[in-house]
Protein backbone atom coordinates (compact mmCIF):
# COMPACT_ATOMS: atom_id res chain seq x y z
CA UNK A 1 0.00 0.00 0.00
CA UNK A 2 2.76 2.36 1.06
CA UNK A 3 3.74 3.49 -2.73
CA UNK A 4 0.22 4.44 -4.25
CA UNK A 5 0.90 7.95 -3.39
CA UNK A 6 4.28 8.30 -5.01
CA UNK A 7 3.93 5.57 -8.48
CA UNK A 8 1.49 5.77 -10.99
CA UNK A 9 -0.53 1.79 -11.76
CA UNK A 10 0.31 1.03 -15.13
CA UNK A 11 1.80 -2.85 -15.29
CA UNK A 12 5.22 -5.16 0.50
CA UNK A 13 7.06 -3.08 23.50
CA UNK A 14 9.76 -4.64 24.94
CA UNK A 15 8.03 -8.15 25.64
CA UNK A 16 8.56 -11.09 27.70
CA UNK A 17 8.94 -14.08 25.36
CA UNK A 18 8.92 -17.80 25.77
CA UNK A 19 9.99 -20.99 23.95
CA UNK A 20 10.75 -24.45 24.66
CA UNK A 21 12.46 -25.33 21.57
CA UNK A 22 13.01 -28.18 19.78
CA UNK A 23 9.68 -29.90 18.76
CA UNK A 24 7.27 -27.98 20.89
CA UNK A 25 8.70 -24.70 18.12
CA UNK A 26 7.33 -26.97 15.29
CA UNK A 27 4.36 -27.78 17.06
CA UNK A 28 3.38 -24.35 17.33
CA UNK A 29 4.24 -23.91 13.95
CA UNK A 30 2.00 -26.62 12.39
CA UNK A 31 -0.52 -24.77 14.32
CA UNK A 32 -0.39 -21.70 13.28
CA UNK A 33 0.28 -22.39 9.53
CA UNK A 34 -3.39 -24.32 10.60
CA UNK A 35 -4.75 -21.50 12.49
CA UNK A 36 -3.82 -18.72 9.15
CA UNK A 37 -5.54 -20.93 6.67
CA UNK A 38 -8.78 -20.87 8.46
CA UNK A 39 -8.62 -17.16 8.72
CA UNK A 40 -8.09 -16.98 5.56
CA UNK A 41 -11.19 -19.03 4.60
CA UNK A 42 -13.44 -17.11 6.65
CA UNK A 43 -12.57 -13.81 4.50
CA UNK A 44 -14.23 -14.80 1.55
CA UNK A 45 -15.27 -11.22 0.08
CA UNK A 46 -14.74 -7.95 1.65
CA UNK A 47 -14.63 -4.10 0.45
CA UNK A 48 -12.55 -1.67 1.94
CA UNK A 49 -12.26 1.98 1.20
CA UNK A 50 -9.66 4.22 2.38
CA UNK A 51 -6.82 6.67 2.11
CA UNK A 52 -2.81 6.50 2.66
CA UNK A 53 -0.94 9.25 3.72
CA UNK A 54 3.01 9.48 3.06
CA UNK A 55 5.37 12.19 4.78
CA UNK A 56 4.13 15.29 3.57
CA UNK A 57 2.37 14.31 0.85
CA UNK A 58 -1.48 14.56 0.47
CA UNK A 59 -3.63 11.96 1.01
CA UNK A 60 -4.67 9.58 -1.92
CA UNK A 61 -8.30 7.76 -1.78
CA UNK A 62 -8.33 3.77 -2.81
CA UNK A 63 -10.56 1.12 -2.67
CA UNK A 64 -9.74 -2.55 -3.13
CA UNK A 65 -12.59 -5.29 -2.97
CA UNK A 66 -11.70 -9.27 -3.09
CA UNK A 67 -14.30 -12.41 -3.86
CA UNK A 68 -12.66 -15.88 -3.68
CA UNK A 69 -11.14 -17.35 -5.21
CA UNK A 70 -8.98 -14.79 -7.00
CA UNK A 71 -11.58 -11.85 -8.12
CA UNK A 72 -10.53 -8.82 -7.35
CA UNK A 73 -10.73 -4.89 -8.24
CA UNK A 74 -8.94 -2.15 -6.91
CA UNK A 75 -8.67 2.04 -7.58
CA UNK A 76 -6.28 4.67 -6.51
CA UNK A 77 -7.13 8.63 -6.99
CA UNK A 78 -3.31 9.79 -7.03
CA UNK A 79 -1.47 10.54 -8.70
CA UNK A 80 -3.33 9.54 -11.29
CA UNK A 81 -6.88 8.07 -11.40
CA UNK A 82 -6.42 4.34 -11.96
CA UNK A 83 -8.63 1.25 -11.78
CA UNK A 84 -7.29 -2.16 -12.05
CA UNK A 85 -9.57 -5.44 -12.24
CA UNK A 86 -8.48 -9.35 -12.35
CA UNK A 87 -12.13 -11.77 -13.02
CA UNK A 88 -10.29 -15.03 -13.17
CA UNK A 89 -9.07 -14.76 -16.74
CA UNK A 90 -8.32 -11.16 -17.62
CA UNK A 91 -6.53 -8.27 -16.27
CA UNK A 92 -8.13 -5.36 -16.97
CA UNK A 93 -6.72 -1.68 -16.30
CA UNK A 94 -8.49 1.95 -17.16
CA UNK A 95 -6.42 5.26 -16.86
CA UNK A 96 -8.51 8.26 -16.66
CA UNK A 97 -5.98 10.77 -17.39
CA UNK A 98 -5.06 9.15 -20.67
CA UNK A 99 -8.64 7.82 -21.39
CA UNK A 100 -7.28 4.73 -21.58
CA UNK A 101 -8.86 1.07 -21.16
CA UNK A 102 -6.84 -2.03 -21.59
CA UNK A 103 -8.25 -5.88 -21.59
CA UNK A 104 -4.69 -7.89 -20.86
CA UNK A 105 -4.61 -11.89 -21.89
CA UNK A 106 -2.35 -14.13 -20.56
CA UNK A 107 -0.21 -16.68 -22.12
CA UNK A 108 1.94 -16.63 -18.96
CA UNK A 109 2.63 -19.80 -16.85
CA UNK A 110 0.22 -20.83 -13.85
CA UNK A 111 3.10 -19.81 -11.59
CA UNK A 112 4.63 -16.47 -12.75
CA UNK A 113 1.18 -15.60 -13.45
CA UNK A 114 0.38 -15.75 -9.69
CA UNK A 115 3.21 -13.98 -9.10
CA UNK A 116 2.32 -11.06 -11.50
CA UNK A 117 -1.19 -10.73 -9.57
CA UNK A 118 0.37 -10.43 -6.42
CA UNK A 119 2.47 -7.86 -7.10
CA UNK A 120 -0.64 -5.78 -8.98
CA UNK A 121 -2.56 -6.21 -6.34
CA UNK A 122 -0.80 -6.63 -2.97
CA UNK A 123 -0.49 -2.86 -3.04
CA UNK A 124 -4.08 -2.74 -2.41
CA UNK A 125 -3.89 -5.16 0.89
CA UNK A 126 -3.11 -3.64 3.75
CA UNK A 127 -1.65 -5.55 6.39
CA UNK A 128 -4.01 -7.83 8.38
CA UNK A 129 -5.86 -8.74 5.68
CA UNK A 130 -4.13 -11.53 4.15
CA UNK A 131 -1.90 -13.98 5.69
CA UNK A 132 1.91 -13.35 5.57
CA UNK A 133 3.62 -15.35 2.98
CA UNK A 134 5.78 -17.99 5.68
CA UNK A 135 8.86 -19.24 3.97
CA UNK A 136 10.54 -22.52 4.83
CA UNK A 137 12.86 -21.38 7.43
CA UNK A 138 9.89 -18.90 9.55
CA UNK A 139 10.19 -19.47 13.34
CA UNK A 140 7.60 -18.75 15.93
CA UNK A 141 7.34 -18.30 19.29
CA UNK A 142 4.61 -17.22 22.06
CA UNK A 143 5.02 -13.73 23.71
CA UNK A 144 3.38 -12.11 26.30
CA UNK A 145 3.11 -8.79 27.90
CA UNK A 146 1.86 -6.26 24.72
CA UNK A 147 -0.56 -3.39 25.30
CA UNK A 148 -2.80 -5.18 22.26
CA UNK A 149 -3.30 -8.86 23.38
CA UNK A 150 -2.53 -11.10 26.02
CA UNK A 151 -1.10 -13.08 24.24
CA UNK A 152 0.76 -13.08 20.76
CA UNK A 153 3.11 -15.04 18.57
CA UNK A 154 5.88 -13.76 16.80
CA UNK A 155 6.54 -15.31 13.37
CA UNK A 156 10.32 -14.44 11.90
CA UNK A 157 12.18 -15.26 8.62
CA UNK A 158 14.87 -13.72 6.91
CA UNK A 159 14.16 -12.99 3.03
CA UNK A 160 15.70 -15.48 0.59
CA UNK A 161 17.64 -14.62 -2.41
CA UNK A 162 19.62 -11.64 -3.66
CA UNK A 163 15.87 -9.72 -4.22
CA UNK A 164 15.78 -10.31 -0.06
CA UNK A 165 18.79 -8.76 0.67
CA UNK A 166 19.32 -9.99 4.27
CA UNK A 167 16.27 -8.60 5.33
CA UNK A 168 14.66 -9.82 8.53
CA UNK A 169 10.95 -9.81 8.68
CA UNK A 170 9.24 -10.27 12.29
CA UNK A 171 5.29 -10.46 12.43
CA UNK A 172 3.33 -10.29 15.58
CA UNK A 173 0.07 -11.69 15.47
CA UNK A 174 -2.67 -12.29 18.59
CA UNK A 175 -3.04 -15.47 19.93
CA UNK A 176 -5.26 -17.61 19.12
CA UNK A 177 -7.11 -15.75 16.16
CA UNK A 178 -3.90 -14.49 14.78
CA UNK A 179 -5.24 -10.71 14.57
CA UNK A 180 -2.31 -8.23 12.93
CA UNK A 181 -0.26 -6.49 15.64
CA UNK A 182 2.66 -5.70 13.82
CA UNK A 183 5.36 -6.48 11.23
CA UNK A 184 9.04 -5.60 11.58
CA UNK A 185 11.70 -5.86 9.61
CA UNK A 186 15.91 -5.22 10.31
CA UNK A 187 18.34 -5.00 7.00
CA UNK A 188 21.84 -5.84 7.15
CA UNK A 189 22.88 -2.42 8.23
CA UNK A 190 20.68 -2.48 11.06
CA UNK A 191 17.65 0.00 9.73
CA UNK A 192 14.95 -1.17 11.02
CA UNK A 193 10.81 -0.37 10.28
CA UNK A 194 7.49 -1.11 11.84
CA UNK A 195 3.95 -1.37 10.37
CA UNK A 196 1.63 -1.07 13.36
CA UNK A 197 -1.95 -1.55 14.24
CA UNK A 198 -3.16 1.35 15.67
CA UNK A 199 -7.03 0.77 15.52
CA UNK A 200 -9.12 -2.42 14.59
CA UNK A 201 -12.44 -3.73 13.21
CA UNK A 202 -13.57 -6.49 15.00
CA UNK A 203 -16.23 -9.19 13.18
CA UNK A 204 -17.70 -11.24 15.75
CA UNK A 205 -19.62 -13.37 13.99
CA UNK A 206 -16.04 -14.35 12.17
CA UNK A 207 -14.29 -14.17 15.39
CA UNK A 208 -11.49 -12.21 14.04
CA UNK A 209 -10.62 -8.78 13.85
CA UNK A 210 -8.82 -6.25 10.78
CA UNK A 211 -6.66 -3.34 11.10
CA UNK A 212 -8.36 -0.10 10.37
CA UNK A 213 -5.51 1.93 10.99
CA UNK A 214 -2.07 1.47 10.46
CA UNK A 215 0.97 3.65 10.44
CA UNK A 216 4.51 3.15 8.94
CA UNK A 217 7.78 4.39 11.05
CA UNK A 218 11.70 4.31 10.35
CA UNK A 219 13.11 3.85 13.79
CA UNK A 220 11.63 6.76 15.47
CA UNK A 221 10.40 8.38 12.36
CA UNK A 222 6.84 7.91 11.50
CA UNK A 223 6.61 8.06 7.42
CA UNK A 224 2.94 7.80 6.81
CA UNK A 225 -0.39 5.89 7.80
CA UNK A 226 -3.08 4.21 6.24
CA UNK A 227 -6.41 4.72 7.68
CA UNK A 228 -9.91 2.68 6.52
CA UNK A 229 -12.97 4.47 6.64
CA UNK A 230 -15.02 1.42 4.71
CA UNK A 231 -14.68 -2.49 6.29
CA UNK A 232 -16.80 -4.57 4.61
CA UNK A 233 -16.04 -8.17 5.71
CA UNK A 234 -19.55 -10.07 4.92
CA UNK A 235 -20.85 -8.11 1.54
CA UNK A 236 -21.37 -10.60 -1.06
CA UNK A 237 -20.18 -9.62 -4.83
CA UNK A 238 -21.18 -10.57 -7.86
CA UNK A 239 -19.33 -11.63 -11.02
CA UNK A 240 -20.11 -8.06 -13.21
CA UNK A 241 -18.38 -6.46 -10.18
CA UNK A 242 -14.87 -7.94 -11.35
CA UNK A 243 -15.67 -7.42 -15.37
CA UNK A 244 -15.92 -3.69 -16.08
CA UNK A 245 -18.03 -2.67 -19.23
CA UNK A 246 -15.83 -0.72 -21.91
CA UNK A 247 -16.29 3.45 -20.77
CA UNK A 248 -17.57 5.67 -23.13
CA UNK A 249 -14.99 8.02 -25.00
CA UNK A 250 -11.78 5.75 -23.91
CA UNK A 251 -9.22 4.34 -26.37
CA UNK A 252 -9.80 0.71 -26.11
CA UNK A 253 -6.78 -1.95 -26.91
CA UNK A 254 -6.06 -5.71 -26.10
CA UNK A 255 -2.33 -6.85 -25.24
CA UNK A 256 -0.93 -10.14 -23.81
CA UNK A 257 0.87 -11.11 -21.28
CA UNK A 258 4.47 -13.43 -22.09
CA UNK A 259 6.99 -15.10 -19.67
CA UNK A 260 9.54 -12.51 -20.84
CA UNK A 261 7.68 -9.48 -21.04
CA UNK A 262 4.94 -9.71 -18.25
CA UNK A 263 6.44 -6.67 -16.40
CA UNK A 264 7.17 -5.07 -19.62
CA UNK A 265 3.64 -5.36 -21.14
CA UNK A 266 1.38 -5.64 -18.01
CA UNK A 267 0.48 -2.80 -15.94
CA UNK A 268 3.43 -2.07 -13.57
CA UNK A 269 3.05 -1.97 -9.72
CA UNK A 270 3.43 0.24 -6.92
CA UNK A 271 6.27 -1.04 -5.08
CA UNK A 272 6.32 -1.44 -1.40
CA UNK A 273 3.23 -3.25 0.23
Amino acid sequence: MRALLLLPLVCLLACRSSSSGGANDAELMAQVREKLAARDAKLQAYQLEGTQTEGDTASAGFTFAYRAPQKMRGTVSAPQARQVWWDGKHLYEQVEATKQFTTFTSQVSAEKLSAFLTEIFTPFVPDGFRAPLLLRSAKAKRTTGLPQAKEAVELSMGLEGEAGGGVEVTYVLRWPTLDFLAKRTRAPDGTRAEVRMEEEHCEASLGLCVPRKLTRWVGDAKQGETVLSKVDLKGSLPNDAFTPATPDGYSVQTRTLVDSEAQESGPKTPSGG
